[in-house]
């Protein structure tokens, strides 16, 4: 039973994952920029939630005639051969991470309610962790709904026979973590961005519907794997002491190490 979830799960994920990268691509603007509608060479990006959902290849940009070995649009078999979408966009490593963070998530929750919250939420975290390693942002039209979504979620949970946590210290997860970085945020707002203040209100509700434990020992994973991130970047000087990182990938990965330590122990 738990193998059939675990790669139910996965499938899942591999499926969402798919819908992951043009999301990330139209998301990794700088915060003045407004969100791409287009492929890198000016086609307008069509399909479904206004050009939100789909694949990462753009047809016209195979249709452009240009000299055999140049630029991306260049035939494949030739300048008057056969072509093939071109790929603006990597779309093979985010739904295979997306697909193993579902399958980790279902090993370790079992068949519980709050299983489907993390899975709906799973492929937006991944999302998110994308585009702030890209352009050091964690935009606001992911962050809040995100904090928004797993409130609710948690809380129709709670609902349900045989959940394996608490509404209400999922809560009261929430608004400390939040309180916590907001206060990092005060005290450095060069070092800690607002987004990832905002981030830490859903991470913080997610892990305290295990209780609090949970909350100390996804918060603390984050910061430590930041930390060693940023200390392997002065070792091999790649950066100094105060080059920003993309905190919210860790932060993420701490709180999936957290749900599955809760998991593994409700």
């Amino acid at each position: 039973m738990y193998a059939m979830l675990t790669v139910s799960a996965a499938l899942w994920g591999a499926a969402a994952g798919l819908l992951v990268p043009r999301a990330a691509y139209r998301f990794s603007v700088d915060p003045e920029d407004a969100w791409r509608d287009t492929c890198p060479a000016g086609h307008a990006l069509t399909g479904a939630a206004r050009g939100w959902l789909g694949s990462t290849r753009c047809a016209p940009c195979a249709a452009v005639p240009v000299p055999a070995g140049g630029e991306p649009g260049a035939p494949d078999a030739g300048e008057n051969g056969p072509r093939t979408a071109v790929r603006y966009a990597p779309g093979v490593l985010v739904p295979v991470v997306t697909a193993l963070v579902c399958a980790v998530l279902a090993a370790g929750t079992g068949l519980r309610p709050e299983l489907a919250v993390w899975l709906l939420l799973a492929p937006v975290a991944v999302l998110l962790a994308t585009v702030d390693r890209r352009v050091h942002r964690l935009p606001d039209r992911l962050t809040l709904p995100a904090a928004g979504a797993v409130t609710v979620l948690l809380g129709a949970a709670a609902l349900l026979p045989e959940h394996g946590g608490s509404w209400r210290s999922a809560l009261l997860g929430g608004a400390v973590l939040g309180a916590f970085y907001f206060l990092l945020f005060l005290i450095n707002p060069n070092g800690m961005g607002f987004g990832d203040v905002k981030l830490a209100l859903s991470l913080g509700v997610a892990l305290g519907w295990y209780g609090w434990a949970v909350v100390f020992a996804g918060g603390f994973a984050g910061f430590l794997l930041g930390a060693v991130y940023g200390f392997g970047l002065m070792v091999l000087k790649r950066a100094g002491r105060k080059t920003g990182i993309p905190f919210g990938p860790f932060m993420i990965t701490g709180a999936l190490l957290g749900l599955l330590l809760g998991g593994l122990t409700a």
